[in-house]
């Protein structure tokens, strides 16, 4: 059997009123509160021409908004014109049937809007199959809503039941399969993608994370000289992209760009798009890259942290990167950032202001945690060999005889279980290395790998 069909929810094309219901004391000023949402549907290529706003304790069971913002509402869609209603909230099957039918006109939500983005946005097949995996997910309860045409199709007597019931089961185990086969084919694409984060441990690994449209890929490609595709549009990249980055006093390291995240992201698209953040699980250092001119650059701070957490990826130390600095005419507005987050560095990824500062920034915060080491063995020692490529920079390898001496960066966690392994750890200066010191008991200056202050 086929495919199933389905209505498609498109919002690409149409002329739309947006809607936005906010608690009275939610923090999104009411100047701001469809700012995100045009953007969205903007991005999406469809033509605003309406909008209705309501602050309200709690949603309308039956339609999310109450009886006078539907009549409302229905008034707004005669004189524009609308062929579409978007709504900057998460609906119900039942919400959104009810509103339609009420105002014979079709409905879409935030999650729709988001997934129709990633659907036209995505260009890898992996990216193809985890939108979809979320498409189908979000819509098999909304299956009965989309075939409402049929149910007015009744069967005959003793038939039991009509075309449109059975049509809908019917629906409902092929999409059911084929989330089934979604989710195998993406776990193995899962499996295959940590295989190759893990063999690329002869480089540290650097990852960009942040809001969408923070200016990650811009960044990117100023850092790397890389051509990552950029565009002034939310979801602009889905794929992760991994290149290059030569740091001053340090050497190379592979620097990747992510996925950007956003306010209410679907669940079923967090879910789905898992593996491809394992670049930013796998990372030794995030980047969490803030649009600084962005009014409510704070809550998208928050937001990031919140959906990073959600992933398993710890989020609490990552160097807090201030982009698009040259947009801010208001200088005050940089100090009060500088204040609430003092480790943050202020760059502009267009300008190429800050950009030597980060660089140095992140040279160090990759050495806090690491030393570089000698470390010597039995050149048979296969287990030594194993541990390194695992968790070790090999810089260098020299055979002297019978033994084997790596010149190496290595977290001081693992530096602590070279012993158990056969190896000796020392000073690139040929003092050794006490547990102590790997410890963080002893004065740490003196072993620290040294860096230039300029």
């Amino acid at each position: 059997m086929g495919e199933p069909q389905r209505e498609e929810l498109k919002v690409h094309s149409r002329k739309c009123v947006l809607v936005a219901v906010r608690e009275p004391n939610d923090p999104i000023p009411r100047d701001h509160v469809f700012d995100e949402i045009e953007g969205l549907v903007e991005t999406a290529g469809s033509e605003i021409v309406g909008t209705l706003f309501q602050a309200r304790e709690k949603p309308d069971p039956a339609s999310y908004i109450g009886k006078g913002k539907l009549i409302e509402l229905k008034e707004l869609i005669g004189v524009t014109g609308a062929d579409l209603i978007v709504f900057d909230n998460h609906l119900s099957p039942s919400q959104g049937k009810h509103i339609e039918d009420s105002t014979k006109t079709q409905v879409v939500d935030r999650s729709e809007v988001i997934l129709d983005i990633f659907a036209t946005h995505a260009r890898s097949y992996e990216a193809k199959l985890q939108v979809e995996l979320a498409q189908l997910l979000y819509l098999r309860p909304r299956l009965t809503r989309m075939w409402t045409h049929l149910e007015r199709i009744e069967g005959g007597i003793g038939s039991g039941k009509g075309p449109g019931e059975k049509q809908l089961e019917t629906d409902r185990r092929l999409v059911d399969k084929r989330i089934t086969d979604l989710k195998k084919k993406i776990q193995a694409i899962e499996k295959r993608r940590e295989l190759q984060v893990a063999s690329r441990r002869d480089h540290m690994a650097v990852s960009l994370v942040g809001y969408t449209n923070a200016g990650k890929s811009t960044l990117m490609n100023a850092l790397t000289g890389a051509d990552v595709y950029v565009a002034n549009q939310l979801f602009a990249t889905l794929d992760t992209r991994t290149r290059k980055w030569t740091l001053p006093h340090w050497g190379d390291v592979l620097l990747s760009d992510t996925v950007g995240f956003i306010r209410d992201l679907p669940h079923h698209l967090v879910a789905s798009f898992k593996s491809t953040l394992a670049e930013a699980r796998h990372a030794d250092l995030l980047l969490h890259v803030i649009d600084a001119s962005h009014p409510d650059a704070a809550k998208h701070i928050e937001t990031v942290n919140q959906v990073l957490k959600e992933l398993g990826v710890d989020s609490e130390e990552p160097l807090l990167v201030l982009n698009k600095i040259d947009r801010i005419e208001d200088r005050s507005l940089v100090d009060v950032m500088r204040v609430k987050y003092p480790n943050a560095m202020t760059v502009s990824a267009v300008t190429g202001t800050g950009l030597d500062r980060l660089a140095a920034a992140v040279a160090d915060r990759l050495a806090d945690g690491y030393v570089e080491a000698f470390v010597e063995a039995d050149a048979g020692n296969g287990r030594l060999h194993h541990f390194l490529s695992e968790h070790a920079q090999v810089v260098n390898t020299d055979y002297r005889d019978n033994r084997v001496i790596f010149e190496c960066r290595i977290p001081k966690r693992f530096a602590a279980q070279l012993s158990q392994v056969g190896a000796e750890l020392s000073h690139l200066d040929g003092s050794p290395i006490t547990t102590a010191q790997l410890n963080g008991t002893e004065e740490e200056e003196d072993w620290l790998p040294s860096r230039d202050p300029s």
